[in-house]
């Protein structure tokens, strides 16, 4: 680990002089950490679990100590906050311990979970410490049946009401998200209902429809079954415009990040924060976990993963593939396409082969927003600026 210094919350919020960071912007805004692969669900759609009791994976997750150090590394190089996620991060034995470790390092702490396994003496945690951060947690279903035909788990939906009986008890704030499928779709507008008498949750809930294929390429099958519960492109399209805020957040959006980006793959966020898998490895994003894209944290630091190895990512990763040059590279899109290393990996096992279904949805939402009309390509459209102006 490196010798990084401030913190404890940055010097006391540097002596009291209120600039937590003078001269210099930190290296590390926010941490993603990755405590467990492991959940107590089992979802149809999941991207990443393995079974609760995995013993295999269980002995290589990183040990109470280790999490600790690489904390203490993150907030030295200026974060602020850390996303435990997982699997179900809850499973770990020792989640109370490092949620204090966290905190007592002046962290924020934003937790991923099914709240299957808030327990009163976590919810009184919560409550007399709290996070400073809204809980996020993911709902499969208003019903037993919808549930656990997601969740795959008898008693998982009584235990996830429970977890959210508590927290409300309690007044620790949370918000809500949905996985849209078959299960649930008909239970949309009973859950947006619902959500909306949640006092944390100042907008509709977001939801997940485009679903990742397993990022660590271990099950065929189960792929074959996530790509037949993606949305169309089109039904997604129409399930956004739901929210009264998507073509005014489109617009701004597009505003901003359209435009070819050309043979440079990593023209996104990756790479600049750092995401620790449960086994130590340190990852550009979550999702990416080409061997040749990760950095082991055992045999070296945060610092060195920030600013050396994920640079020299970011500059040299191009992309070699003919179709990708001849279409992705050329296609201002590229704003809404989530073609990018981790899904072409997830997909295809390489950084730069097109992702034909993320290539549809992205085409299907510049036609709702006018920036295509019916039988253009995004990378055969040269006045790309003056339609961008338009919308």
């Amino acid at each position: 680990m490196s010798d990084a210094k401030p913190s404890p919350y940055v010097a006391k919020v540097n002596a009291a002089g209120h600039r937590v960071w003078q001269e210099r912007a930190p290296l590390l805004g926010t941490l993603d950490l990755e405590l467990t692969e492991r959940c107590n669900n089992n979802c149809i759609h999941c991207c990443i679990n393995l079974p609760q009791e995995d013993l295999g994976a269980r002995q290589r997750e990183l040990g109470t100590a280790e999490i600790q150090e690489i904390l203490t590394e993150a907030a030295a190089l200026g974060a602020l906050s850390v996303r435990f996620t997982g699997g179900e991060p809850l499973l770990r034995e020792d989640f109370i311990d490092l949620y204090l470790y966290a905190r007592r390092l002046g962290l924020k702490v934003l937790l991923f979970t099914n709240a299957r396994l808030i327990t009163p003496e976590l919810a009184n945690l919560l409550c007399r410490i709290p996070p400073l951060e809204k809980i996020e947690i993911t709902v499969y279903g208003l019903t037993p049946q919808s549930y656990e035909t997601v969740s795959r788990v008898p008693g998982s939906y009584q235990g996830f009401w429970g977890g959210v009986s508590l927290l409300r008890e309690r007044g620790i704030p949370f918000v809500v998200k949905g996985a849209l499928l078959p299960p649930n779709r008909l239970e949309i507008d009973a859950f947006e209902t619902w959500a909306a008498t949640l006092p944390a949750m100042d907008r509709p809930p977001s939801y997940s429809m485009f679903f990742d294929l397993r990022s660590r390429r271990d099950s065929e099958s189960k792929n074959r079954r996530i790509e037949r519960l993606r949305l169309t492109p089109e039904d997604g399209v129409t399930m956004s415009r739901r929210s009264s805020f998507y073509l005014r957040e489109m617009r701004e959006f597009c505003g901003k990040f359209m435009g070819p980006p050309g043979d440079r793959l990593f023209t996104c966020g990756a790479g600049h924060g750092a995401c620790v898998d449960a086994y130590g490895m340190v990852q550009p994003c979550l999702p990416l976990r080409h061997p040749d894209m990760v950095y082991n944290l055992h045999e070296g630091s945060l610092m060195e993963a920030l600013t050396k190895f994920f640079p020299r990512l970011r500059e040299e990763t191009r992309a070699a593939n003919p179709d990708y040059l001849a279409r992705c590279a050329r296609c201002f899109l590229k704003g809404l396409c989530e073609q990018c290393p981790a899904k072409s990996w997830s997909e295809h096992g390489t950084l730069d082969t097109p992702v034909e279904y993320l290539c549809r949805v992205a085409h299907a939402q510049a036609r709702d927003l006018g920036l295509l009309r019916d039988g253009e390509r995004g990378w055969e459209v040269e006045e790309w600026k003056e339609r961008i102006k338009g919308i």
